[in-house]
């Protein structure tokens, strides 16, 4: 059993079959699929069951992933304390973020960071938040930098850099707009565009609205606040996004109900952390943060 095997077998898991695992890995598939094959021999058992397009674990699989996973960071970690000069930080760091926080708030973090630390891989992941922390949870990602859940997992640290308010909001030729002031009937009587329900922004939307007995009609939903943004903006509806998105396009309402997100930092309480991640941690909480 090697490294390259482990990966093979991670990757297969992760992109969901052996031909997006050989191109996540610049491998063809019969490399792949003998990296594999050898895995299974050497460990007496099947890992994965051959379903259509997709893979599905073997009970054999899913005991050995989370072990795999620890394994190639173990050695992920073992390449970097080798490969360290004093002074200088190197090695791979795969982060986690959203497509909202990669738009709006580390576009400068990341470019002080490649400035500062050319010798580090850089690998970035979008996705929504709640898999940014499964993800670091598991031990599949170092580190995340996401909306942080209310009650987070007692596996993880999170670690607050940003406060984020959310203004209730419409297009300037929204019927709400036309009044100096509204209160929550007057708001739902009119459809709204949220962020889907499984999402943390949503369920900080859902209770403040609920805190005040209004119950929107959800006309739309979608995980990419652009995205709300845009079809807020051509009068589809009213919607709660951060209040550095509103321009002339999308204006707060007049109702203001406090919703704030907290952004923030995510690693596992468990994993060593990377000289890396620990230098991209200190450059994301220089100006300070709050441990939850």
């Amino acid at each position: 059993m090697d490294r390259t095997q482990l990966q093979a077998f991670v990757s297969i898991v992760e992109q969901g079959s052996i031909s997006a695992a050989a191109g996540h890995l610049h491998l063809t598939q019969s490399a792949v699929s003998k990296r594999l094959q050898t895995l299974e021999s050497q460990l007496g058992d099947g890992l994965l069951d051959r379903i259509g397009r997709g893979v599905q674990l073997t009970d054999a699989g899913q005991r050995l992933l989370p072990i795999a996973r620890r394994i190639l960071a173990d050695m992920e970690l073992a390449r970097q304390a080798v490969q360290h000069s004093p002074g200088q930080v190197r090695g791979a760091l795969n982060l986690a973020t959203s497509h909202h926080l990669g738009l709006y708030r580390l576009p400068d973090v990341l470019s002080r960071f490649s400035r500062q630390y050319p010798a580090v891989d850089l690998n970035l992941e979008f996705m929504d938040s709640e898999e940014g922390c499964a993800a670091v949870e598991s031990g599949r990602l170092e580190l995340a930098v996401v909306t942080l859940p209310r009650t987070p997992s007692s596996r993880l640290i999170t670690h607050r850099i940003w406060d984020d308010p959310l203004a209730l909001c419409a297009a300037p030729d929204h019927p709400l707009q036309q009044q100096p002031a509204i209160d929550v009937e007057q708001l739902a009587r009119h459809p709204a565009i949220l962020p889907d329900r499984r999402t943390f922004t949503h369920r900080l939307i859902a209770e403040a609205l609920a805190a005040v007995g209004a119950e929107p009609e959800v006309r739309m939903s979608t995980n990419y606040l652009e995205t709300i943004k845009m079809l807020v903006s051509i009068g589809l509806g009213w919607s709660a996004l951060p209040r550095t998105m509103l321009d002339e396009r999308v204006v707060a309402l007049p109702l203001d109900l406090g919703i704030h997100r907290q952004l923030g930092s995510v690693v596992h309480r468990g994993r060593t952390l990377s000289a890396p991640a620990r230098a991209f941690l200190a450059l994301l909480t220089q100006g300070g943060s709050q441990e939850r």
